[in-house]
């Protein structure tokens, strides 16, 4: 264990999120009631999330408006960034947390909002009112950019809360920004010789192909630091995002290291005993009337050193605060007015980020693209004019951007692109992975892109 002692330094904190509940108290009756905050403020737009996408729409209505009343509320007093992240987990040179972690101290002098530092607890779109921790926030345009919430509870409706935290803490998601991603990086960093498990949500969740570069990224870690074992991953259909270019990369780059299991779906966790359990569709050799193989379900289950359990993910619970209508799915992507950022609910609410209703892929690109779209369009309202998206009907190419990594010494990444277009009805994302001049689906020229682009977001976010 001296080769990984060697690597192994001391933790480096990211400031916790800044989370207070309301107090309790008895009232004369002697019956507990709940202590309900002052109202602190009134800002003209209100933003809930200081993500990506919260901070796009910020940084532009200021950017263009220095008069606006801009608030950002946002739980986490500190930023992490999600994309590129995973080669933080691979250990790839110059990679560590202070690449991912910024303050918001300087966007926030630069551009002239204000932030409150706080965790949302309820909304009133009649009052037009926030409560928070730390008191009520009064709006007149609010935007929702909140991200994303683990449904741990439809996914595995037997585990009591006692059983979801302790799967949690010892199968880290890592698909939401912050100390999971220490806790899965820390779990690598001390691992013996073993099997690395990764499960797929079901259903829409934030950045398909995150778990799939995930895979490379450790099956890369784990050939440098010469360590026994797979890469195991459950996904619960046949089809993946960009699956032609990662099957060609692992085939190349990574020969016998990572496994596809299709058509699984996870039933249970032992964390004590490193098991997981989980039922596969396999063909039983004959076929229907139609010619299409027949299945049947089989139990399995595999003892792993490590589990990255990524829970199905949903809408942040702040849409269910807001009351906004829904688009079909367990995700409860929120539905919009047309092809316009505004909900279809409330005309003083918007919504960008993972929780838009378009058919726009989830991304750090389409954040940024859709948080200035949002911007433009409320900074429009605020001139009196209407907001029309730059060209209708035409197809934006290259609208987003998304890489992923597949291999270490030397880098190599993958890259998909998006045409956005619209027709009055809602807008749409068309993909395609493109082969590179070598040939192949990844190459050493989009590894550097990916640098430049995520050097590029992150200077326009904080600077």
């Amino acid at each position: 264990m001296n080769r990984r002692n060697a690597l192994k330094v001391g933790a480096i904190g990211v400031a916790a999120a800044a989370v207070t509940t309301l107090s309790a108290c008895v009232s004369d009756t002697g019956t507990p009631t709940t202590v309900i905050p002052d109202k602190i403020a009134h800002h003209h737009i209100v933003i809930i999330g200081g993500g990506i996408g919260g901070m796009t729409v910020a940084n532009t209505i200021k950017g263009q408006n220095k008069d606006a009343d801009v608030l950002i509320i946002e739980k986490r007093d500190t930023f992490m960034a999600c994309p590129v992240s995973n080669t933080y987990l691979g250990k790839l040179e110059g990679m560590d947390l202070g690449t991912f972690t910024f303050d918001y101290a300087q966007p926030m002098e630069i551009y002239g909002y204000d932030m409150l530092t706080s965790e949302v607890i309820a909304i009133d779109r009649i009052l037009k009112t926030i409560t928070t921790a730390a008191g009520v926030v009064g709006y007149d345009i609010l935007v929702l950019s909140p991200g994303i919430a683990y449904n741990y509870k439809a996914q595995f409706p037997n585990w009591d809360a006692a059983k979801t935290k302790k799967v949690r803490n010892a199968c880290p998601g890592a698909l939401i920004a912050g100390s999971e991603h220490i806790a899965l990086e820390r779990q690598l960093m001390n691992m013996d010789d073993g099997d690395v498990v990764i499960t797929v949500p079901s259903g829409k969740y934030r950045c398909p192909p995150a778990p799939f570069e995930r895979a490379s990224m450790i099956a890369a870690f784990m050939e440098k630091e010469q360590i026994t074992g797979k890469v195991i991953l459950l996904v619960p259909d046949e089809q993946f995002a960009k699956k032609a270019a990662f099957l060609q990369s692992w085939k190349d780059l990574h020969p016998h290291r990572i496994q596809v299991m299709y058509h699984t779906k996870v039933e249970d966790v032992d964390v004590e005993s490193k098991t997981i359990y989980f039922t596969q569709e396999v063909p039983t050799g004959k076929n229907d009337e139609d010619g299409d193989p027949i299945m049947k379900a089989v139990k399995k289950s595999h003892t792993y050193e490590i589990c990255n359990l990524i829970p199905n993910n949903m809408a942040s619970a702040v849409i269910t605060m807001a009351g906004l209508k829904t688009i079909s799915g367990s995700f409860h992507k929120v539905k919009m007015n047309g092809c316009s950022f505004q909900t279809a609910t409330d005309s003083d609410i918007y919504a960008v980020g993972d929780v838009v209703g378009h058919s726009i892929p989830p991304s750090g690109a389409t954040a940024i693209w859709a948080g200035a779209q949002c911007a433009n369009e409320i900074l429009a309202r605020l001139g009196g004019k209407k907001y029309i998206l730059p060209v209708k009907n035409a197809p934006i190419q290259g609208a987003n951007v998304c890489f992923s990594m597949v291999s270490d010494k030397p880098e190599q990444a993958i890259r998909v692109y998006h045409s956005f277009s619209w027709n009055g009805a809602v807008i749409k994302g068309k993909s395609s992975v493109p082969k590179e001049e070598n040939g192949k689906f990844y190459s050493e020229d989009t590894a550097k892109a990916m640098h430049d682009w995520y050097r590029s977001i992150t200077s326009d976010l904080f600077t």
